[in-house]
């Protein structure tokens, strides 16, 4: 799988707006990362189950959004997360999210996970995403990080069998049916 390749050079949303649309790419401190090969069917797979668990819950009220949606932080951090949950309506626009989503969902593929893991996670805390889950579809587990008094606490791991609690929600998804595994009782 093709390495995320990384730009040696500060810039800002203007400049990504002029880059070619069939190029996707991400800015994080005014670097720019481009966006690896298109994802496994497994990390698709991951991403379309929390989609419709999340945007068909009677619980939530909030905006349910994929890739490729901008979020744009500021004007030198610009991402396009696999899934995101934004519930104040006053960050949404015509074109983009403007300022940080409740929840955000990284789905890991080898190229990008040391960036979710570090770059991202730095971003989204510096930026106050009230909650960040890292997916790990071959391991078959979620590493869960919630802002408490502005920083993300230790992460908590939930294994596929497990009922994963979005605290930013007040919503259960069992991970089983993310992961389209069988839970034996």
């Amino acid at each position: 799988m093709a390495q995320a390749i990384r730009k040696e050079k500060r810039y800002s949303y203007k400049d990504y707006l002029d880059w070619p649309d069939d190029e996707r790419w991400e800015l994080i401190d005014g670097v720019a990362y481009n966006m690896s090969a298109a994802p496994r069917i497994i990390h698709q797979n991951i991403v379309s189950n929390f989609h419709i668990r999340l945007k068909t819950h009677p619980e939530n009220r909030c905006y349910t959004g994929i890739a490729p949606t901008d979020v744009v932080f500021d004007e030198y951090n610009v991402v396009q997360p696999d899934l995101f949950v934004v519930c104040d309506a006053g960050k949404i626009t015509g074109d983009n999210i403007q300022g940080a989503p409740d929840l955000i969902i990284e789905v890991v593929s080898p190229a990008t996970e040391v960036r979710d893991r570090r770059e991202k996670k730095s971003l989204y805390e510096k930026f106050g995403v009230m909650e960040y889950l890292i997916v790990f579809p071959e391991r078959e587990y979620v590493e869960r990080y919630f802002l408490e008094t502005g920083t993300y606490g230790p992460s908590e791991i939930l294994n596929w069998d497990e009922v994963l609690e979005l605290r930013s929600l007040n919503i259960e998804i069992n991970l089983w049916e993310i992961f389209e595994k069988e839970k034996s009782e």
